[in-house]
């Protein structure tokens, strides 16, 4: 066996399984869980009745480029959404089977080159991040994003030392779980470590359609467009219509960006074998082709959020994120003790923040943090933000 899988962390939704074990939610109450990021508002129709009518795709095996007609698709969403100029689709773009999968792979493909090559990582994080980089053979280096850098990631405190080693940096912009977006600025501080040190940025964006008001998020090769990066010269985003149209089983994205990075990964995807089916794909095509849904989920979180924060922001340290569905607030009490006593007393499930980030120099930026992910109906959420405001009014917390 690979040595590398015993420096695997378990996951954490196994720890809170492990965490919660013996305990009993109150039984007068239905169980709202506020943990795993899945979106539970309706699919769109038109995907829907796509995938209907395609179903025929299965008596064929799927190419691991794609259909010509579903990265066409890609190529002309991405060029509206983020103002690029081009955006080659038979060298630029890569459709996936879901960014998770493809998150992992693209770390299997690019470290390897340098001697004690690095993953970095913001901290807390995806954990796909950090078993990618585990596997890959490289070490983890974690940079914090806790409330003392109002949760970004201060890249002007990186040494030239660390990014010298660096082969990957995971940016994730809407950040899970705090919702801050990446700045142009600190883009394009990034990009030029990334040519000076030879380290391949990748950005993942699967939260980046779901914002509040009329400004959408700044993505990688929008902001490589805006400096002047053209050809995307180390630069990799990850999208997935998971988040943006309701669809986490369709396990349909596209990574797209420096032609030179997918040429390599579209070979390593030959042998990896995880090809989109087709009628996956057909469906995606319809997707990405229509906007309407996605503004119509923007409209159901918007109104989510407010109701729930317009219960909560009273009584606990909650903000409103940039970006993204999670609420990350800050408790006075541990995260685990904060998680076990709403769960017994109020029938409410979030996820401890420390289970999301690792400690380092004996800090863990997710400590004493709750992620909150409003996902469920408006109905539902309001009812757990109620239940939560009667616990920590009964506690006397915050």
């Amino acid at each position: 066996m690979n040595p590398l899988i015993h420096s695997l962390h378990p996951y954490p939704f196994q720890k809170l399984a492990e965490l919660l074990e013996g305990i009993t939610p109150n039984p007068d109450k239905k169980l709202i869980k506020l943990t795993i990021g899945e979106p539970q508002h309706e699919a769109p129709q038109v995907v829907l009745d796509t995938l209907a009518k395609s179903l025929n795709g299965v008596s064929k095996y799927p190419g691991t480029k794609g259909e010509l007609s579903l990265r066409s698709a890609i190529s002309e969403w991405a060029k509206r959404r983020f103002s690029l100029e081009n955006l080659d689709p038979e060298t630029e773009i890569l459709p996936v089977s879901g960014t998770r999968e493809a998150l992992f792979a693209i770390t299997q493909t690019l470290v390897g080159e340098k001697d004690q090559p690095l993953v970095i990582s913001p901290n807390p994080f995806y954990q796909i991040y950090e078993g990618a980089g585990i596997l890959s053979g490289a070490k983890l280096h974690f940079l914090p994003c806790g409330s003392e850098t109002n949760y970004k990631v201060d890249y002007q405190q990186v040494s030239d030392d660390i990014w010298k080693r660096c082969e990957v940096l995971f940016v994730c912009s809407p950040n899970n779980p705090s919702g801050t977006v990446t700045t142009l600025e600190e883009y394009a501080f990034l990009i030029e470590k990334a040519k000076t040190f030879n380290f391949t940025i990748v950005a993942d964006e699967c939260y980046s359609e779901i914002y509040f008001g009329d400004q959408a998020p700044l993505g990688l090769l929008e902001a490589c467009t805006m400096l002047g990066n053209t050809d995307y010269k180390h630069c990799l985003i990850f999208q997935s219509l998971s988040k943006r149209s309701n669809l986490p089983g369709l396990r349909s994205g596209f990574v797209a960006g420096d032609a030179s990075l997918l040429k390599p990964f579209l070979l390593y995807r030959t042998y990896q074998g995880c090809a989109m089916p087709v009628h996956h794909q057909e469906a995606s095509v319809a997707a990405w082709n229509d906007e309407a849904h996605v503004a119509k989920n923007r409209e159901i979180y918007t109104r989510k959020f407010d109701s729930v924060l317009e219960i909560l922001s009273p009584f606990m340290a909650v903000n409103k994120p940039e970006a993204g569905f999670y609420l990350w607030p800050k408790v006075d009490i541990t995260d685990e003790e904060f998680c076990t006593a709403l769960y017994k007393e109020e029938a409410v499930l979030v996820l401890p923040g420390s289970y999301l980030g690792r400690e380092v120099n004996g800090e863990n930026p997710g400590n004493q943090h709750i992620r909150m992910a409003l996902v469920a109906e408006e109905s539902e959420c309001v009812e757990a933000a109620e239940r939560i405001k009667a616990f920590l009014t009964r506690n006397n917390l915050k």
